[in-house]
């Protein structure tokens, strides 16, 4: 089911003395690495987060197809190295069905049977999303066309705050509900720090008939400005209490670093006391973080 929670226990929270969760699961993003510097810090952060036994891990596709062979690399070099389950992230943008088709072909040749499809961001000199020639035009588009080429398991995305370019909340849903019929089998949601507002779209989501999985984004904050940045492209909204809690700090990185793992902690364990048991952490190939949340969440080694 999307969400276990009730309009009686909506927000309540587990204070520090609550027993510890002893069912939450995890899972992480990463993006490719451009540089052989950032690739070494990649891979410090996925073996730090390894041991405590993601879901699964994802890696991103940049916009237009740019970071296409080294998202492939990663992927595949997560597959070989390690233990952990990978998925790759897939787009609409850039590329004619049979290129896409055969992209998928070879993740799954190469034993990557689970692909975050999306529809991608407007490609480059694109003020606004435009299908390419010939292109899959929408993620419902791209999920029928992966159905058709093998059985993969299927991770979409959701906005618990609107899609920027949604007509309304109810057309959003409706786009969600296209991607699940065409085949997706669970959905992750933007970043939000409005944890009453993802409560609320559970709610809507389970009225529109809608039971996969819809996972919690948790972006924790280590750059307030990149993210009120990332908020008003991607229509979260940034709530006043958190501008004040990062206020002066942009100097003092020790000390947000403290503030950031509260706030991811604290939007956790409320969540959790509202029936959700799966987090996705948006890690920025950063693993302190995302780390200290999951001891707090009893995700242990």
């Amino acid at each position: 089911m999307s969400s276990e929670n009730n309009s009686n226990n909506k927000l309540c929270g587990l204070a520090v003395s609550s027993p510890l969760p002893k069912d939450a699961r995890v899972s992480f993003e990463f993006f490719p690495p451009k540089t052989e510097k950032l690739e070494q810090n990649l891979w410090a952060a996925i073996e730090r987060l390894a041991p405590v036994k993601p879901s699964f891990v994802s890696v991103t596709y940049g916009a237009g197809g740019t970071t296409r062979e080294r998202t492939h690399a990663t992927v595949s070099r997560i597959r070989r190295e390690t233990d952990l389950e990978p998925a790759a992230h897939l787009t609409c943008v850039g590329a004619a069905r049979e290129e896409v088709d055969d992209i998928a072909r070879k993740y799954w040749e190469d034993g990557i049977k689970h692909i975050v499809a999306l529809r991608g961001d407007p490609a480059e000199g694109q003020d606004v999303y435009q299908p390419y020639p010939g292109g899959y035009a929408f993620a419902s588009d791209l999920v029928e066309g992966l159905k058709r080429i093998a059985d993969f398991e299927i991770s979409v995305a959701c906005y618990p705050e609107t899609h920027p370019e949604a007509k309304s909340a109810a057309d959003d849903i409706d786009n969600l509900k296209r991607k699940i019929d065409a085949g997706a089998t669970r959905a992750i949601s933007q970043f939000f720090f409005d944890t009453d507002a993802y409560l609320k779209f559970l709610d809507k989501v389970d009225k529109a008939g809608i039971n996969i999985p819809i996972l919690p984004g948790i972006l924790p904050v280590t750059n307030f400005k990149r993210v009120q940045e990332f908020g008003a492209a991607t229509g979260a909204s940034i709530p006043k209490w958190m501008a004040e809690l990062f206020e002066g700090l942009d100097e003092d990185p020790e000390t947000r670093k403290l503030v950031a793992a509260t706030v991811a902690a604290e939007q956790c364990r409320v969540l959790y006391a509202n029936g959700v048991h799966d987090f996705h952490f948006y890690t920025l190939n950063r693993a302190d973080l995302s780390y200290a949340i999951c001891h707090i969440l009893g995700v242990r080694p």
